[in-house]
Formats: structure tokens, C-alpha cells, sequence
């Protein structure tokens, strides 16, 4: 099962992983939810998991400041170093790291980030969600020892059903892992990502229920006269998100060399001074998300609450707090769409627009701006509100935004920014992808013998009586070099007088080599044919301690075979 799953259209084996990685993100993430929103409601006025509003002045002030003092403690205890979790932790571990992510950072993230919600800093859960997701998939994934090309996928899949089983939002779970995650659509991935999003969205649903994460009425585009508007309110919200992602990028650059523990505590002192202000900034506020979506916040708090979240996030978010982006990103999204809506409503009450409308192209366009995933965005929207009729002018608003923040302001993305932030790089390069998609095991050479450096003639021929392609030349403490077999036939023809060959020294084409593990990508093997300067590999695996067992060779060309036209 292995070696058919290095192939990169293994597509049942893949299925079943698919599956299995959702049942078990879907579960975990089950397990966040209860334990955060049963927190919340444990302490909170009322017993609702959000009503921050109603906690007196002194706590407001004070719960964020304890909840950052204690991830401040937590990550100087344990995190060896690590602070950047989340979905930019998972885009750098697909890049450079083949999705192995580790046990410790999954338990960092899980407490680090239920911490930081209930105690109120301005993160949402759907960031957390993911990587908790990614990381169940990852770490399935090792346990297995499964090639590490299935391991990107299942990691993918675990993507797929953090989003699905935050939001019930099945499909743009999927278009948010093949669109951001794995930046790629094929058939490979498409189906174990789908099975893994549906077996998500099945556990959450059996737990919270089918209704949507906001109630709103039905609402659409008033006339086509209203397109200039929905023009302007791309232009803004991509002018916006610009603005979002330089101020946590100069927070999160200017905080680096601050000692994590004081970082998330002075975090957690900014957020409380601005709650005890303006309380709705708590948290994950989607109660006032709905409340903007339903045309209840007036204009001025609609103002107050757009500035204040923002700066609260980019304290947050920007110092380190574990946590999502997405969340803040759809609470100031609607409150700008709305304050907008509502300021053409005062200046031209005849055209009668609905300000619902516009709160959610609002978070529509600011999630795909700020995260530049444009059809991540448009599906969120939709599936959110269960509104397929802001189609049309979604895909408008979120085009103008997201090319206004990139091409514009030249603004990447949340999680690219913040791996630049913290010392850190992304690398997207095509050819990369094609390799990562692909296992050694399916490309490697299983025509081959081990002969000593020195063979008699007649142990040579038998030798060549087997057909090998390859001869991995032995030395006295492993291979040393690969051979074409048939140099050494042609040199036993030329040569019938010669009785010991020596095969370091007739001629033939002789490969340096070293070895690479079963698990590998060929993107690993082509990193290793450049670090150690050779021009082959032999695949090889421990079946017990001191014992490697020798799969195949593997040559550069048959390596690049794999992207060459």
C-alpha cells in the first residue's frame, strides 16, 4: 500500500485516507468547540459563549491581560522557540517540511488558541481549526509511515475539515485547501479533500446542527445600477486590507526580538484597554457580525467598531497570539460593507439599497483580500448565509478587492506576511509542486543487483544472467556507486581474458550515490542530488534497528523525468 501510494493517482488509497482524516479532524475539532464554547458559557453573564458586553469594566480589562501572561507562559515553557502556528505554520511546513508537523506544536495550538478565545483576544477559531485539522491529518499520516506525498495530501484534507467543521462549509473548506494549502487541482486531491470535508461537516453536524453560522434574511442586488457601488466597496475593502496586513507586518517585525512571554502579555494589556471601551472587540464577535448583517449597529458604532477591531487584531495577531485570522477579517469586513451601505442610504435614500447586502460583500471581499483566496472567499459567503444569489456581485467585489490589496499596494497575502514577519519564507515554484506530488517509490528503478567492487568473471555473468538494469557497486560500508549492468556486459565481451573485475576501475559510467528514504518526495530527492553533488540515489528504509533494506535506485534524469516535457 505504500509504494502505490507514492503515485500521485493512488485515488482509493487516497479516498480512505481522505475520509478517515475528516472523521478524525471533524472530532477534534468537535472537541475545540465544546471545550472553548463551554468555557465561555461557564463564566460569561447569561451562560452565552459571547456576551463579553455584559462583564463589568475591571474584567474586561483584566481577562485578556491574565489569558495573554498565560500563553506568554506556556509557549516560554514549551515551545522550544516555536511561535508561528496557525495556517501560515502549515503553508511553511507543505513548502519545506513535506506537512510533518508534530505532536507538540498540535497541543500548543489546542490550548494556546482556546486560551486566547476565551480569554478574549481579537482571533478567530477558524485558523486554529485548520492547523488542528492539518496537523490530525499530518500526524495520521506519520504514524503510518505513509509516503510523504500522501502525507501533503492528508494534511490537505485536514485543511479541508478544520474549514468545513468550524462553519458547516463543506466546499469551501475544499476550495480553501487546494486554493491556499496545496495550490493545486487535480484529481488526486479533489477527491480525498471532498470525502475528508463531507465526513467533517457530518460530525459537526451531528453535534451543533445544520444552521447556518449567520441568520439572515434573503437579500440581492437591488438593480444593475448598484454595480458602480459594489465597484467603490471593492476599492475600499481592498484599500483596507492593505492597510490591515502593513500594520501586523510592522507589529510583527518591530515585536520579533521581544521575549514572547512580555509579548503576549502587553498583547493582551492592548485588547483590554480597548474592551473596556468598546467590548464587542472580544473574542470572536459573531454576534456583532450578525448584527451588522441584519442592519441593527448604527452608523457611528459602525465606525468605532470597524478602527477598534482592527487595531485589537493587529495587537492580537501581530504579537503572537495563537489564533485565526478569518474571523477578524469577516468581522470587519461586514462592519465596513454596512457602514458603507448605511452612508449611501443617508446620501441617497431613493435608490433604497439594502444594507444587509453590502455587510456581506463586506466580509466577502475582505477575507479574499486580506488572505488572497478569491474563490475561498466567494464560497465562504455564500455557504455562511446560505445566499447563492450574491454570486454575481460577490465575484465582482472580491476581484476588485483582492487585485486592489495585490496589484495596487502589492499587499500577499496574511500568511505569507506573517512568515516574512517572523524571519521565515514561502516558496511556490511549479516545478517544486510537481515533484512534492510525487513519491520516490513510484519513479525508482527496481531492476537492479549489489554486487562487491571486485567480482570473478563467472560470478559477473551470473550476475548478468538475471537481467539487471543497475549494479549498486558495494563497499565495505554500503553502496558506493551505480553502474549500467550493461557497461559491465560490454566490458566481459571486450575482455574474455579477464578473470577478477574490479568495478571501481573498468570502464563504465559510475554514479556517486547516496541514499534517500522510501518516504521521500522527488522533490527531497532533488534537493538531496544538490546538497551531496551526486547523480544518483538508492531508496532504502530500516526494517530494524541497524538493518536498511534497499528498494531502487534512482538516477537525476529519472527525477527530472518527472517535469520535463
Amino acid at each position: 500500500m505504500r509504494l502505490h501510494l507514492s503515485r500521485p493517482d493512488a485515488l482509493i488509497q487516497l479516498a480512505l485516507l481522505g475520509l478517515v482524516t475528516g472523521l478524525l479532524a471533524g472530532g477534534i475539532i468537535v472537541a475545540f468547540r465544546v471545550a472553548v464554547e463551554g468555557a465561555q458559557a461557564g463564566f460569561l453573564p447569561g451562560g452565552l459563549s459571547e456576551n463579553y458586553e455584559a462583564l463589568p469594566l475591571w474584567a474586561r480589562f483584566l481577562l485578556p491581560v491574565v489569558g495573554g501572561a498565560i500563553i506568554g507562559w506556556i509557549f516560554y515553557r514549551h515551545a522550544n522557540g516555536l511561535h508561528v502556528l496557525g495556517v501560515a505554520r502549515v503553508m511553511e511546513r507543505m513548502a519545506y517540511h513535506q506537512g510533518h508537523l508534530t505532536l507538540r506544536e498540535f497541543v500548543l495550538q489546542f490550548v494556546g488558541a482556546a486560551v486566547a478565545i476565551i480569554s478574549g483576544h481579537s482571533v478567530g477559531r477558524e485558523g486554529s481549526h485548520i492547523y488542528l485539522g492539518a496537523a490530525s491529518g499530518s500526524l495520521l499520516g506519520q504514524y503510518l509511515t505513509l509516503p510523504n506525498n500522501s502525507i501533503r495530501t492528508m494534511v490537505g484534507c485536514g485543511t479541508a475539515a478544520g474549514i468545513a467543521a468550524s462553519f458547516n462549509t463543506p466546499l469551501a473548506g475544499v476550495i480553501f485547501a487546494l486554493e491556499v494549502v496545496m495550490m493545486e487541482y487535480t484529481l488526486a486531491s479533489f477527491i480525498p479533500v471532498i470525502l475528508a470535508a463531507v465526513s467533517a461537516t457530518a460530525v459537526s453536524y451531528s453535534v451543533f446542527g445544520g444552521e447556518p453560522a449567520f441568520a439572515v434574511p434573503e437579500m440581492q442586488l437591488g438593480s444593475l445600477g448598484e454595480m458602480p457601488l459594489v465597484l467603490l466597496l471593492g476599492l475600499v475593502v481592498g484599500m483596507f486590507s492593505s492597510l490591515f496586513n502593513q500594520m501586523i507586518e510592522s507589529v510583527a517585525v518591530r515585536a520579533r526580538n521581544v521575549p514572547f512571554w512580555w509579548r503576549a502579555t502587553l498583547a493582551g494589556v492592548i485588547v483590554g484597554l480597548f474592551a473596556m471601551v468598546v467590548p464587542e472587540v472580544m473574542g470572536i464577535g459573531y454576534d456583532t457580525v450578525n448584527a451588522a448583517l441584519l442592519g441593527e449597529i448604527g452608523l457611528a458604532l459602525l465606525a468605532v467598531l470597524t478602527i477598534t477591531k482592527l487595531l485589537a487584531t493587529v495587537a492580537s495577531v501581530g504579537m503572537g497570539i495563537p489564533g485565526g485570522m478569518i474571523g477578524p477579517s469577516l468581522f470587519i469586513g461586514a462592519t465596513l460593507g454596512s457602514l458603507m451601505g448605511l452612508s449611501v442610504q443617508m446620501i441617497l435614500p431613493q435608490m433604497q439599497i439594502d444594507v444587509s447586502f453590502y455587510a456581506l460583500l463586506g466580509m466577502g471581499a475582505m477575507m479574499g483580500a486580506s488572505l488572497q483566496a478569491p474563490l475561498a472567499a466567494l464560497t465562504a459567503m455564500m455557504e455562511l448565509t446560505h445566499s447563492p444569489q450574491i454570486i454575481m456581485p460577490g465575484m465582482l467585489v472580491i476581484v476588485v478587492a483582492a487585485l486592489t490589496a495585490s496589484e495596487l499596494f502589492r499587499k500577499e497575502s496574511l500568511f505569507i506576511t506573517m512568515l516574512k514577519a517572523s524571519g521565515l519564507d514561502y516558496n511556490a515554484n511549479p516545478v517544486m509542486q510537481a515533484l512534492r506530488r510525487i513519491g520516490v517509490a513510484s519513479v525508482m528503478g527496481k531492476s537492479f543487483e549489489r554486487p562487491d567492487s571486485v567480482v570473478e568473471r563467472s560470478d559477473a555473468e551470473t550476475l548478468l544472467e538475471k537481467g539487471p538494469e543497475w549494479l549498486l557497486v558495494q563497499g565495505e560500508e554500503g553502496p558506493v556507486a551505480l553502474m549500467p549492468a550493461l557497461d559491465l556486459a560490454r566490458f566481459l565481451q571486450e575482455n574474455q581474458e579477464v578473470q577478477e573485475i574490479d568495478l571501481m576501475a573498468i570502464p563504465a559510467r559510475r554514479d556517486e550515490v547516496a541514499p534517500v528514504h522510501i518516504q521521500a518526495t522527488l522533490q527531497e530527492a532533488m534537493e538531496l542530488l544538490e546538497s551531496r553533488g551526486v547523480q544518483s540515489l538508492y531508496v532504502e528504509r530500516t526494517t530494524a534497528p541497524g538493518i536498511q533494506r534497499i528498494y531502487g535506485v534512482l538516477t537525476r534524469e529519472q527525477v527530472e523525468s518527472a517535469y520535463r516535457y
